[in-house]
């Protein structure tokens, strides 16, 4: 895939390419083929396969508990690129060249645009109901982190992750004010026996006011298909952006196919 100047592109499920600052930066890796994932099933494989993407600098890895975010040939992926950051527990199980950052820490990565650098900060995110169980280090389903990327003559870019709180969003908009695009992970996606089958990431219209919290100027959703336990997909994201009044920033193109990061 030939790089570009400033763009992303969804290639499946929650996997992600974003070009930027000359750099080639890959969100959430699933390269498996279709069909049965432990307790998920997978409907389509990947737009592009990783031997496609060339070099890459550098794989943001949201968790690595669940086969839909994170699959064996992801892992593989991940592993032979020169930087992985994720969460602290995900790094610790997978050991170099992983990188755990904690909430609100900042990982700064060179720039081959001769820019200076881009900033990669970890950012909150709740896998699933605010009010569901948590596990014994306090979270949710799983330990899960967003990232905002940003640097100097850049658009400065959330990537949400799985994450079901708008909570979170509000924080991250108080707290990094001028996000330009936001790749936000929709599907409603619902798992028998979890949170009395609730969403666990964002359903459609929680997706379109996430994206006017934020004050995106571009919003492109991933992980909203590809899998049978999202409940919501393509349609249900066109009505909501459409009743909000945000049909303007929605970025629903085929998988594979790239949208500019800058409104």
């Amino acid at each position: 895939m030939p790089r570009q100047d400033c763009a992303a592109t969804v290639l499946g499920g929650p996997t992600t390419v974003i070009d930027v600052g000359g750099l080639r930066i890959v969100v959430d890796p699933t390269f498996d083929d279709p069909g049965p994932h432990g307790y998920l099933t997978k409907t389509l494989g990947p737009a592009v396969p990783e031997d496609r993407l060339g070099p890459v600098d550098l794989v943001l890895v949201s968790h690595d508990a669940h086969p839909d975010n994170f699959d064996d040939r992801g892992r593989a992926f991940a592993m032979a690129a020169p930087v992985v950051l994720t969460v602290p527990s995900a790094a610790d199980r997978l050991g170099s060249p992983a990188v755990g950052l904690a909430p609100w820490t900042t990982f700064m990565v060179p720039r081959p645009d001769d820019g200076g650098e881009l900033a990669v900060l970890a950012v909150p995110a709740v896998h699933g109901p605010e009010d569901g169980e948590r596990d014994a280090a306090g979270n949710i389903n799983c330990e899960v982190t967003g990232f905002v990327l940003s640097g100097r003559g850049l658009p400065t870019v959330y990537v949400s992750g799985d994450n079901a709180s708008m909570r979170a969003v509000a924080e991250i908009s108080r707290r990094v004010p001028g996000i330009d695009a936001a790749v936000l992970n929709a599907g409603a996606a619902r798992v028998t026996g979890k949170f009395r089958e609730r969403p666990v990431s964002m359903d459609s219209r929680r997706t379109a006011a996430a994206a006017a919290v934020l004050g995106a100027t571009v919003v492109i959703p991933a992980h909203y298909d590809g899998w049978t336990h999202f409940s919501e997909g393509r349609t249900e994201l066109e009505t909501a952006f459409d009743d909000a009044g945000l049909s303007s920033l929605l970025r629903l193109v085929d998988h594979g196919s790239w949208a500019a990061l800058r409104g």
